[in-house]
């Protein structure tokens, strides 16, 4: 069988810079897209060279804001995706939205240019949180979004941000209670940090204090599994996204655009790529532990045998046994012969799994 690809497309421009974001965008407008769509078709033929017989299961358009391309320029990306791979019947192609971005007939001329899953950006599900995310959309403008997308396409999720400062989980059971009704088949849902650089950090804004935004966590873990969103990862619920599973599975993936970056397999060796086409071998010790930082990220877990192809190392000897007995007793983990996998606890303590495995 051919090995599984996922091409991702990043488009860095936004209409404004929300103060928490510490993503690779910028606030201003693309004065030369037919030019940049130019450059990453010519892209897209460069990388066909290391994996042309791969087979792409997925495609997906984030940024930055890729809303903001023109579904003519999208199409042509998707036309010479699949003109330069095999791809499979049910190729997922996926695309980040915003609800500030709307033109006439948006939507819809995403998915007749090949979009079938669309991914909108909304933040929170009342005004006050909204405006103190910077978010540029009010919330009728989401709900009316979200009402077209579920129309138009079978596939669509929102972005949710939770432990804002002062919010209490009263308030996040209200929305979390009016999210479960939006008739989304997804829900992804990231606890607030405030990152170095941003606009958050320089005002020296706290997010929700640590044991506050734990029992919201809980509590979401819980209350989704319960009205129909099953938790498939750290952040995500519902039916999972087959790109993002790909990353968290250790599969390659081609990246294109200034803040893309990638992992493609070239003569059994694994390179780690970046913008504009710079390669650089990753050790098998590197890759291990990155395939451990993905891998217990969602709740299937660390399959061992995939693990050893991956990186050519065993699992079983490369991770601190002494350490994993003991996180099998803290009922953090599940260890079997084919799987390592993260119970719904040790998801909450992913970061600390990780460092005691790779030690």
């Amino acid at each position: 069988m051919k090995n599984p690809l996922g091409i991702y497309i990043h488009w860095p421009f936004c209409r404004s810079k929300c103060p928490y974001c510490n993503f690779y965008s910028s606030a201003t407008k693309c004065t030369n897209e037919d030019t940049l769509i130019n450059q990453y078709c010519q892209d897209l033929e460069y990388y066909h060279h290391f994996n042309n017989n791969n087979i792409v299961r997925s495609i997906f358009f984030g940024g930055g804001t890729p809303s903001l391309l023109k579904a003519q320029s999208i199409e042509k990306i998707i036309n010479k995706i699949t003109s330069l791979w095999s791809c499979v019947p049910e190729l997922e192609i996926s695309l980040e939205a915003n609800p500030n971005s709307k033109r006439p007939n948006m939507f819809q001329d995403f998915k007749t240019a090949g979009i079938n899953r669309l991914s909108l950006g909304v933040q929170a599900l009342n005004e006050k949180d909204l405006k103190f995310l910077g978010r540029t959309h009010k919330l009728i403008d989401a709900l009316q979004a979200i009402e077209e997308i579920t129309k138009i396409f079978d596939s669509h999720s929102i972005d949710l941000i939770y432990a804002r400062p002062e919010q209490n989980l009263n308030e996040w059971q209200q929305e979390l209670e009016q999210a479960v009704h939006l008739g989304l088949t997804h829900i992804s849902l990231y606890q607030l940090t405030i990152e170095d650089g941003t606009v958050f950090a320089k005002k020296d804004i706290r997010p929700l204090e640590e044991n506050a935004a734990t029992e919201m966590y809980i509590y979401t873990q819980k209350f989704l599994n319960e009205h129909g969103y099953p938790q498939y990862e750290i952040s995500n619920f519902g039916i999972p996204s087959i790109h993002n599973l790909g990353y968290w599975r250790g599969e390659d993936y081609v990246g294109i655009g200034d803040g893309a970056h990638g992992r493609i397999h070239i003569d059994n060796k694994i390179f780690a790529t970046t913008h504009p086409r710079q390669l650089e071998e990753l050790s098998s010790q590197e890759r291990a532990e990155e395939l451990i930082i993905m891998g217990l990220r969602i709740l299937e877990g660390i399959d061992k045998q995939r693990f050893k192809r991956q990186c050519g190392l065993k699992f079983d000897t490369f991770i601190n046994q002494k350490n994993l007995a003991e996180m099998v007793h803290q009922n953090l983990v599940i260890d079997t012969k084919n799987k390592l996998r993260p119970t719904s606890s040790g998801l909450l303590v992913s970061d600390k799994i990780i460092e005691e495995l790779c030690s």
